[in-house]
């Protein structure tokens, strides 16, 4: 099983047709604050590559929730990884609430943000600022590629609106396709 077979079968849900790379997981957990954080969230982890990454930068008494809503992907990482740091969560990342019942210091998102209609992606991202805690962090991919289109672009403008702090890491060439990380503090 791959993200490629399941791009296919899903497209809408899945969103990306190849994993993302080690140096794109390794920009996306960068500065995120992992090392000191309590509870970290990571919505969309697909094959978990993030998973993994976030997983080799959180303290041994930290916790990960991984919220995916593609049951094949969910239960492909849940069975793959046994580390008792990880809970894995099948569902909606617009119901993280629900999820994770408290506080989070982080979100590293993998989610499909440009392809998802505009209503969804705003009850995400509120979803999103409604747990971080005052200071916390998110951090998302885009393409570089796709940077220009409206989608995007309303995108980035949503984030700039909800978060206090936005920023924009150099671009990853080694992903397929190249891309960036956006870096988001939450409002305190």
């Amino acid at each position: 099983m791959s993200i490629t077979t399941e791009f296919l079968r899903r497209p809408l849900m899945t969103g990306a047709v190849s994993a993302s790379s080690r140096r794109l997981a390794c920009a996306m957990t960068e500065d995120v604050g992992l090392e000191r954080a309590r509870l970290v969230v990571e919505l969309g982890p697909g094959t978990g590559v993030f998973t993994d990454a976030i997983l080799a930068r959180l303290a041994p008494d930290a916790r990960l929730v991984a919220v995916e809503l593609n049951p094949v992907l969910a239960a492909r990482l849940a069975a793959g990884r046994r580390d008792p740091r990880l809970t894995v969560v099948r569902g909606s990342a617009a119901e993280l609430a629900a999820a994770v019942g408290e506080p989070v210091d982080a979100v590293v998102s993998g989610l499909p943000w440009t392809v998802m209609p505009r209503e969804r992606r705003g009850h995400i991202l509120d979803a999103v600022t409604e747990v971080l805690v005052p200071g916390g962090r998110f951090t998302t991919f885009a393409y570089l590629h796709a940077a220009w289109t409206p989608p995007a672009r309303h995108f980035a403008a949503e984030l700039s609106h909800r978060f206090d702090r936005l920023e924009r890491s150099p671009v990853v060439w080694p992903n397929l396709p190249p891309a960036f990380v956006h870096r988001a503090v939450r409002k305190p």
